[in-house]
């Protein structure tokens, strides 16, 4: 076959045209057989992938029943038909690939299972069909997740209560940076699947992660106020545990500008807004302001931000906007009346500026020497 008619029967198969793939293919001859022995682009995809992806169940059939393509076919990323069906939540096509044999529990790149795939979606049907045929929820990528792990990302509850039944400890693992899959299910905001977990699972309160990040914390620097509330009553999290570089739940949520999380940890949780942060002693205010975050800036100071407070090494938040290179935010700090002084090694903010709008914050007159 010549480039071009290669080029067609990928089109029809992604269109699902049988009809017309079945002319193009004569059986028992040399055509069907470079069709299956083709691989498309650079993911290396063959006929059967597309098919499966796109849930061309009668393609599919024809393409293993009458053309002879092997059902465990795999593209340049280990992929097989299987990991494309359950991935696009194609029922039909993953119930015909079992039947014809298709390992349930095959690996594509970086250890991923078809089941792993199933829950990236919210199609309990799929996922029961693969847990029928012996698929395997406690199975690990390399990232160390499970597939209970993957569906508290996806949050839905049903699939979760589905997998606590199938497997009571599946909920025991830890990615191999030691995640949990609370900490996942409240960086994402899933509060229904956040409350199962509370209800039938036994989380250590405060399980920290390999950089000492706290599910709460998680919560919290994402702007998922329910789930952090959540955790509060439900889990007793603490609001001011400090991640392994000292960082609080206050300092997380002004890096990210979590507005709203501001207020509800210092107002309603009582927590101190000038906090320092048990590194280098930074409080919430050098964080936002190295990170540029410019109107997190009057939230902070309306909730009792010292604008003048300096870390271990006598910066001001006016030094770290430089450092960050943030104009915007130098220029409102320069504003509200942070003068360009010294830190404790005689460095003002304005000799950490590169970039030349942050340099030209510096010299239209605004920066207050003295």
């Amino acid at each position: 076959m010549d480039e071009s008619t290669l080029k067609q029967l990928v089109k029809l198969t992604q269109e699902g045209h049988l009809s017309l793939l079945q002319k193009q293919i004569p059986l028992d001859s040399t055509e069907a057989q470079t069709v299956c022995s083709t691989h498309f682009g650079r993911s290396g995809d063959t006929l059967l992938h597309y098919a499966a992806r796109l849930g061309h169940l009668d393609v599919v059939e024809f393409l293993i029943e009458r053309v002879g393509m092997d059902v465990e076919v795999y593209n340049n990323d280990y992929k097989r038909p299987l990991h494309e069906a359950a991935s696009m939540s194609h029922r039909e096509c993953v119930c015909y690939l079992l039947r014809q044999g298709a390992q349930v529990d095959c690996l594509k790149k970086a250890d991923w299972t078809p089941l792993m795939m199933a829950c990236t979606r919210r199609n309990l049907d799929v996922i029961q069909e693969l847990l029928h045929h012996g698929a395997d929820p406690l199975l690990r990528n390399k990232d160390g997740w499970n597939s209970f792990h993957i569906a508290c990302r996806e949050g839905d509850p049903s699939v979760i209560q589905h997998l606590l039944l199938i497997a009571s400890d599946v909920w025991r693992t830890e990615s191999k940076t030691r995640r949990t899959p609370l900490h996942t299910a409240a960086m994402h905001g899933c509060e229904e699947v956040v409350q199962i977990l509370l209800e039938r699972c036994s989380f250590s309160p405060d399980s920290r992660d390999s950089c000492g990040v706290t599910p709460f914390m998680d919560a919290v620097r994402s702007g998922h106020i329910s789930v952090a509330r959540l955790l509060i009553e439900k889990h007793q999290a603490s609001p001011t545990a400090a991640d392994t570089l000292g960082a609080q739940p206050l300092h997380q949520a002004a890096v990210t500008g979590q507005e709203e999380a501001l207020r509800f940890l210092v107002r309603d949780l009582n927590v101190d807004v000038n906090q320092r942060a048990t590194n280098i002693q930074l409080t919430a205010l050098h964080y936002t302001a190295k990170e540029g975050q410019t109107s997190t800036i009057n939230t902070l100071l309306d909730l009792g931000a010292d604008l003048h407070i300096r870390d271990s090494k006598g910066r001001t938040a006016l030094h770290m906007a430089s450092i960050g290179q943030h104009a915007d935010t130098a220029r409102t700090l320069l504003q509200l009346g942070l003068r360009d002084s010294e830190d404790s090694s005689g460095t003002r903010a304005r000799q950490f500026a590169r970039k030349p709008d942050v340099v030209r914050v510096f010299e239209c007159g605004l920066a207050d020497t003295s």
